[in-house]
């Protein structure tokens, strides 16, 4: 059986992708089992699967690629890996239309005055954001993502900072309340 996919990368992000002397292509496949033919010029990335299908994870390598791509370091995207962690990209434009200055003002209000929204939302949520171009990549245990990607939607929505910060210790509040009562019923 063969696997081939092609996806795309921003060519400012394709000298990322490849990483030093070809260190994170190289990671990739090796991690992964599968081979990467990136093209440096259009941006265009095929995976094929390299050896048998059992001992291949194409999807991770994918999704690896996809987090680079969407400005994520490597040592971050490579947290992709592990079975409990996923990846959700929001289009910001889905909120502002085409519109490039409020499509700016979303990306500072999701930012945060020297970073200080993004930063409180990956605490309260265990999660890493990565605000790149006209998206918002996340990267998490699923509950976390969900939350992270609740409050990013929110911020573009037009909430207020107290307000999604509030929901967000909530939740926090709520999941550790659920893990107590799990503690002493055992």
């Amino acid at each position: 059986m063969s696997f081939e996919q092609t996806l795309k990368v921003p060519l400012d992000r394709v000298g990322v992708l490849l990483g030093k002397q070809g260190s994170t292509k190289a990671e990739i496949e090796k991690t992964c089992n599968v081979s990467l033919d990136v093209n440096s010029k259009t941006g265009e990335v095929t995976v094929r699967l390299k050896g048998s299908v059992e001992e291949a994870e194409p999807f991770k390598a994918i999704a690896i690629i996809n987090a680079i791509g969407r400005g994520f370091s490597p040592q971050r995207a490579f947290k992709l890996l592990s079975d409990n962690c996923v990846l959700e990209t929001i289009d910001l434009r889905e909120y502002v239309g085409r519109s490039k200055d409020a499509l700016t003002r979303i990306k500072g209000r999701i930012i945060g005055l020297q970073g200080k929204a993004r930063r409180v939302m990956e605490e309260l949520t265990g999660t890493e954001i990565s605000v790149y171009g006209h998206t918002v990549a996340i990267i998490g245990e699923p509950e976390g993502v969900r939350l992270a990607s609740e409050a990013v939607k929110m911020l573009a929505s037009g909430s207020q900072h107290s307000t999604v910060y509030r929901m967000l210790q909530r939740a926090r509040q709520q999941a550790k309340f659920e893990r107590l009562k799990l503690w002493e019923e055992e």
